[in-house]
């Protein structure tokens, strides 16, 4: 213990001179006070914590100036908007001159092409009330009363369907609260629904909803490439889970009381076909590496808390957060054409050398965290690279995380 090099500010000799019990509580604080800094000085950009925990004080990037004006620039078509044709158009105001300009003569005649303009306005919304009436009546022969039945396209409830739907396109889609509803049904349409109406609603449009949510749920587990994210949800009084799986085309949500592999199998399908891109949780991990994408946008965090660690791990994080950016570099230049998918391939071969070198280097290092994200990784280190060789895959799992975003501000 005395051959241990002594924590900063302190002399060798006055360390060899520390009981070895005082010597190992030192150490022992010191390993506490470390990560007790590190965790408070987490933030969005070093941690999967959310941007809107970031203390007032961080500052944000600065991007470099471009040289150019703010608005549109020299030799930028302008994009105006497109008037609608004619016949589309619900009634016109004709503006003719009566008598010349320069003479003051009659005018007569048409212009065969005169200047256009268009106003668009919303119409007037009053809402429709449909009341129905059941009569009973008295048979003239015997007397007995015989009462009608309701109209068999009588909606049930007090709100017909283009309201019950509205309402839910504005919760679920727009991610308006039972309040807020409340208040544009009233501003915008007319029309008062209680916020617990506005609730009974959610569940009709919900139930009417149920098959068109197992095909989709049904579809995004055949597709090839899908995204997975959870988030911490709250129904009531209970922590429960929200998960995402998404497509190009469709995304599934889903509410599940748990954040366990049990779920993301329940998610996913436990023999889903193709890849899925996730962060670097412990629910995925039983998915094949060669057909999971890990997220770089997350490695990056993992690497700049490497930066702020110091010694090794800096050097490490530094290393790899260079290498992070020649693969995204690289990335962006195949995704807009510029270059070849095949040379991409064959460019991002040193890259992938060098990372690999890294992970190994970082495993050994001293600090602990460190060297355990290096193992993690390296366990699995197949899954870092699965966008190099299938091309409808990215590097991020950011099509995941931007839809669940909706609903975490919600």
């Amino acid at each position: 213990m005395a051959s241990e090099a002594p924590p900063g500010g302190i002399s060798a000799e006055d360390w060899a001179a520390t009981p070895a019990a005082v010597r190992a509580l030192v150490l022992t604080l010191l390993g506490r006070l470390a990560r007790v800094e590190e965790r408070l000085n987490q933030t969005s950009r070093n941690s999967s914590k959310p941007p809107s925990s970031d203390p007032p004080t961080l500052t944000r990037p600065v991007r470099s100036p471009s040289g150019r004006k703010t608005g549109g620039q020299p030799g930028h078509p302008g994009h105006g908007r497109e008037l609608k044709p004619v016949e589309e158009v619900d009634r016109i105001v004709d503006a003719k001159p009566a008598a010349c300009g320069q003479c003051g003569s009659l005018l007569l005649g048409e212009d065969p092409q005169p200047v256009r303009h268009q106003v668009t306005e919303l119409p007037v919304v009053t809402p429709e009330v449909t009341e129905y009436r059941c009569h009973t009546l008295s048979c003239l022969v015997c007397g007995a009363q015989t009462q009608a039945v309701w109209p068999v396209d009588m909606p049930t409830g007090s709100f017909g369907p283009r309201l019950q739907a509205t309402t839910g396109f504005l919760t679920g889609r727009m991610g308006a609260s039972q309040r807020e509803v409340h208040e544009i049904l009233g501003t915008l349409f007319a029309t008062e629904v209680s916020v617990g109406s506005i609730a009974t609603l959610e569940q009709a449009v919900s139930g009417a909803l149920a098959e068109p949510v197992a095909e989709a749920t049904r579809y995004v587990q055949r597709q090839h490439m899908r995204n997975v994210d959870e988030t911490g949800w709250r129904e009531k009084t209970k922590r429960v889970w929200l998960w995402i799986c998404a497509t190009p085309l469709v995304s599934v949500f889903r509410v599940l009381a748990s954040r366990s592999a049990a779920s993301a199998k329940g998610v996913l399908g436990e023999d889903f076909p193709g890849v899925v891109g996730t962060d670097r949780y412990g629910a995925y991990n039983w998915v094949d590496p060669q057909r999971r994408q890990l997220c770089w946008a997350h490695l990056k965090r993992d690497f700049m808390a490497f930066v702020e660690r110091g010694g090794e791990s800096a050097r490490i994080g530094t290393a790899l957060l260079t290498e992070e950016a020649q693969l995204f570099a690289l990335w962006h230049r195949v995704r807009d054409g510029t270059l070849s998918w095949a040379d991409f391939q064959v460019t991002m071969g040193p890259v992938m050398t060098r990372v690999s070198s890294l992970l190994q280097e970082g495993a050994a290092v001293g600090h602990a965290r460190t060297a355990r994200t290096c193992r993690n990784l390296r366990k699995r280190e197949a899954a870092l690279w699965t966008f190099v060789w299938e091309a409808d895959v990215e590097p991020t799992n950011n099509s995941a995380e931007r839809p669940l975003r909706r609903a975490v501000l919600w």
